[in-house]
């Protein structure tokens, strides 16, 4: 009997989840569809291409949304079980409002742990073509820069044609072991050039050991010290290491070694890790957070009270998440427990509120 009534608490609120994602993908392709349209409005390009970049961009959002969907999704639970009186029927076969939600904050553990080892790798692939596709046709070079375990990648484009630029690794403001291979508008290939390091803290990069191989012309050359002029420089392709969602959960576990050589600090890598593993845990606690403001109260309230609630809730938790990391970035505070210090204080919010509701 207790497995049919678990089953059967899953099963719906399972259902109520997967409504609400549905509703906030749609959403969020529509939105995200109206930027890219706007985006590609000058070009000569099919509508499939923007629906379809939209479709990518959009399900790494909804990682980063789960906790508050799933808050949304159990508030809506609850107060479907107390409106139809399922709670009560469930409370006579022995269930008491505390195991309740620990199968269902268990159950959404669960699903945070599927969503770091399953979705998130399917995510990064996805955000990575987004990347990669919308790099294909834009003229602002921020999206022509590409870092990932072959090194840095950059692709600069002007009115006589594009360079294509690839380092092995950036140390501080030095890129190593750099190829830079420069083309005319009709994709020819004009020269190469090679250098052992280019100094990039400022325009034009200094660098050093250039051999210099001119396709057109059929010759070579070397030069101890070499300018080349670049629009990108050390502070724009230092942001593009920020940038983690291209790598999945088990990549930057698997790689961490591999992803510090090639220039990603600890503290970023650190960052983004532990970020990943709180997920779970967030969204444990944001089913007792729903539970407290539902089934922790008797007294039957206007559905406009828990909207209100809701709305109050997500905001509040967004911005102390945002607030808490600030504090880290900017060593405040120890930036991991920045990280896990909104999980510690909705953690110790919850586990009064939790004693308090079993006792009812």
């Amino acid at each position: 009997m207790n497995n049919i009534i678990n089953q059967y608490l899953i099963k719906h609120f399972f259902k109520i989840i997967f409504n609400t994602i549905l509703i906030f993908l749609s959403l969020g392709v529509i939105l995200n569809l109206f930027e890219e349209i706007e985006f590609f409005k000058n070009l000569n390009l099919p509508f499939a291409l923007p629906f379809i970049l939209s479709i990518s961009y959009v399900p790494t959002l909804i990682i980063e949304l789960l906790p508050f969907i799933i808050f949304l999704s159990s508030m809506f639970y609850f107060l479907h079980l107390k409106s139809t009186k399922d709670l009560l029927s469930v409370k006579v076969f022995g269930y008491s409002n505390l195991r309740i939600i620990l199968i269902l904050a268990f159950f959404s553990f669960f699903i945070g742990v599927i969503a770091l080892i399953v979705v998130n790798p399917i995510t990064s692939i996805l955000i990575k073509y987004y990347e990669t596709e919308k790099a294909l046709y834009s003229k602002d070079v921020d999206h022509l820069v590409s870092i990932n375990k072959n090194g840095v990648w950059i692709k600069e484009i002007d009115e006589y044609g594009y360079k294509i630029i690839n380092a092995n690794k950036l140390e501080k403001n030095v890129l190593k072991d750099v190829s830079i291979y420069v083309f005319k508008n009709n994709h020819k290939l004009l020269k190469r050039i090679e250098s052992t390091t280019a100094l990039i803290d400022s325009n034009p990069w200094q660098m050093k050991d250039v051999y210099i191989y001119d396709v057109e012309n059929s010759n070579s050359s070397f030069i101890e010290n070499y300018e080349f002029t670049s629009s990108n420089v050390l502070e724009k392709i230092n942001s593009l290491y920020k940038n983690l969602n291209t790598i999945s959960f088990l990549n930057l576990v698997s790689n961490y070694s591999k992803l510090n050589k090639k220039g990603y600090s600890k503290k970023i890598l650190d960052e983004k890790i532990n970020r990943f593993i709180t997920l779970p845990f967030f969204l444990f606690l944001m089913v007792v957070l729903a539970a407290i403001f539902t089934i922790g109260t008797l007294k039957d309230r206007q559905n406009f009270y828990y909207v209100l609630i809701s709305i109050l809730t997500c905001i509040i938790v967004y911005y102390f998440k945002d607030l808490s990391i600030a504090l880290g970035k900017t060593e405040r505070i120890n930036l991991i427990l920045s990280i896990w210090m909104p999980v510690m204080a909705i953690g110790l919010i919850c586990s009064i509120g939790v004693i308090q509701i079993n006792e009812k």
